[in-house]
């Protein structure tokens, strides 16, 4: 009632509204307060008075409110309709999402529990796979104690055995008489010679190479996969071996390669990769000439070497490990020439290549004595098998050995390329 807009209009409480039903009541037009709404503009789409058609709303269409409510009332209601129907389906997804939020709820409740129990048998298993860790770990030092305190008292013993002999050696022969020493002679020398002989370790029997690698993997402990192992194996590169059938042999510009198989001090495998691998390969003759190997770890304790040597010639091979030198270090290296074909052809002999000539010369320098003598194809062969006629050669696939064929051999040779 403060405001202009609203200062003239009938306001009510809504409580008392309830009663008063404004039904069956007339409604005037806002623009003449004496004019009752009885028409409709429907371009406006309002309720308009006749002062409103005759002034604002002349070129309008306009009709009466009874003859149009019909239309607009059906358009409402479809409309209200639809409304509604997105009402329950809002109501539907509220539902949803309540239950969504409850069940959530319960769902991480679950989870929460379901981790705790893990990371409680989690924790349980990685303190008894610690447990055990360090009862190896007092196994393995109890056991190395045991071996240096045997060591130290065969040691002792041997020492003591020979502080006796030797004090008892220089007693005598400060002041025994010489008949004294010529009769004790032959005891002493046996005891002396006995106590030499005696072979003993110059170094402690164990060492104190024990490591724990925490990426390890330890098997399962409660169900659980746990990561530790102590490792006690340490490499020895004295018992390190090398492996490969051209170890001493290879050929210029083709690939080639051995294996390094790492050994601990009791000359077993080592399971495990990671050790420091150094090779060389350098030219005896040439000095800046060398070849650059490539070492490939198979994480199993060996270790393949690979090279493509450039320049033929004797090279020195030095395979280290941790600095030090493996069995069969260093070697010597022989590298051939590039690999030469053969000229001439695979056969069995001359006479059968020739076209039955005893006289026939292969390009090797072979004969057929006597011609014919019946085995194989027929006969024997030079030299008594298949061989290449330009070499000599019994392996079909090897390299070529021999020199530029002469003129009778190269005869031959044409003779029998073309048979």
């Amino acid at each position: 009632r403060r405001q202009k807009k609203t200062a003239s209009h009938a306001v009510v409480e809504l409580e008392n509204a309830k009663d008063c039903s404004q039904a069956g009541r007339p409604l005037f037009c806002p623009s003449h307060p004496t004019e009752e709404l009885r028409l409709f503009c429907e371009q406006c789409d309002q309720p308009v008075c006749r002062d409103c058609i005759v002034d604002r709303h002349r070129q309008h269409s306009c009709d009466f409110t009874g003859n149009v409510i019909h239309r607009h009332g059906d358009a409402l209601r479809e409309l209200l309709k639809s409304t509604q129907q997105h009402m329950g389906t809002l109501e539907d997804v509220l539902g949803q999402i309540d239950d969504m939020g409850r069940a959530v709820y319960s769902r991480v409740e679950a989870v929460a529990t379901e981790i705790s129990v893990f990371a409680s048998g989690y924790v349980k298993a990685i303190e008894e796979h610690r447990d055990r860790l360090l009862k190896q770990l007092e196994d393995l030092k109890v056991q190395k104690e045991n071996l240096l305190h045997l060591q130290k008292a065969q040691l002792q013993q041997l020492l003591l055995d020979m502080r006796t002999g030797v004090e008892f050696t220089e007693h005598l022969l400060t002041n025994g008489s010489d008949l004294e020493i010529l009769i004790t002679k032959g005891v002493v020398v046996s005891r002396l010679s006995k106590l030499n002989s005696v072979a003993y370790n110059t170094h402690p029997s164990v060492d104190d190479e024990i490591q724990f690698s925490p990426q390890e993997r330890a098997g399962q402990c409660c169900g659980y996969e746990v990561f530790g192992a102590i490792l006690n194996k340490v490499v020895n590169p004295a018992r390190c071996t090398l492996h490969g059938e051209d170890l001493h042999s290879a050929c210029q510009n083709q690939l080639t390669g051995f294996t390094l198989l790492c050994n601990d001090t009791t000359g077993e495998q080592m399971r495990r990769g990671g050790e420091a691998v150094w090779v060389t390969i350098t030219h005896k003759e040439k000095r800046d000439c060398a070849v650059k190997p490539t070492v490939c770890d198979n994480g199993d304790g060996t270790y393949h070497i690979s090279y493509s040597p450039e320049e033929p010639g004797l090279y020195a091979v030095c395979v280290y490990v941790k600095g030090q030198h493996v069995q069969s270090s260093p070697f010597t290296l022989m590298v051939k020439s590039k690999f030469r074909e053969h000229q001439g052809v695979f056969h069995c002999c001359t006479f059968c290549s020739s076209g039955g000539q005893k006289a026939a010369r292969c390009a090797c320098g072979g004969t057929m004595p006597g011609g014919y003598q019946g085995c194989g194809h027929g006969h024997k062969g030079h030299p008594g098998c298949p061989h290449w006629s330009c070499c000599g050669q019994v392996k079909e696939s090897s390299e070529c050995l021999g020199g530029p064929p002469s003129n009778t051999s190269q005869r031959s040779l044409l003779r029998t390329v073309a048979l």
